[in-house]
């Protein structure tokens, strides 16, 4: 399950729910109690959670459900109390891929220049011919 969380830098709610086999309801219930589980939303409002999100469902599932714990007492053990910042160090986020090397964008650059150049001599071709008048020819 931990290659599943790590393909992906964001998850919609329902595949959170389908990885942490939990319901949509819990996992909104869960957010307004536990104030360092917080997805980003997307334009349209829409949850978006990372594998730091999804494996802090996991260790609230694990604490209330296998281990006892009420709310208070998973607030509590994880250092969210009121005010908190909540449970730096608990796990270690997503790696943060580095960048494009230059070169290749560089390159990148360069094919997209060059295909703007196609498009732009296509253009020209696809020109209709100015008109042309008839010399020579009168009509009296």
């Amino acid at each position: 399950m931990a290659d599943e969380i790590a393909r992906k830098l964001f998850y919609k709610l329902s595949e959170v729910c389908q990885i942490t086999d939990t319901q949509p309801y819990v996992l909104r219930f869960w957010e307004s109690e536990f104030n360092q589980l917080a997805p980003t939303k997307s334009r349209s409002g829409q949850r978006l959670y990372r594998r730091k999100d999804i494996d802090l469902v996991l260790t609230i599932k694990k604490m209330l459900h296998e281990e006892g714990f009420t709310i208070a007492g998973v607030r509590e053990k994880l250092g969210m109390g009121e005010g908190t910042e909540g449970i730096q160090g608990l796990y270690e986020p997503a790696p943060i891929p580095p960048p494009a090397p230059r070169e290749a964008l560089r390159s990148l650059h360069r094919g997209l220049e060059e295909i703007l150049q196609i498009l732009d001599e296509n253009d020209r071709k696809l020109q209709p011919a100015p008109a042309r008048r008839k010399a020579g020819r009168q009509d009296a």
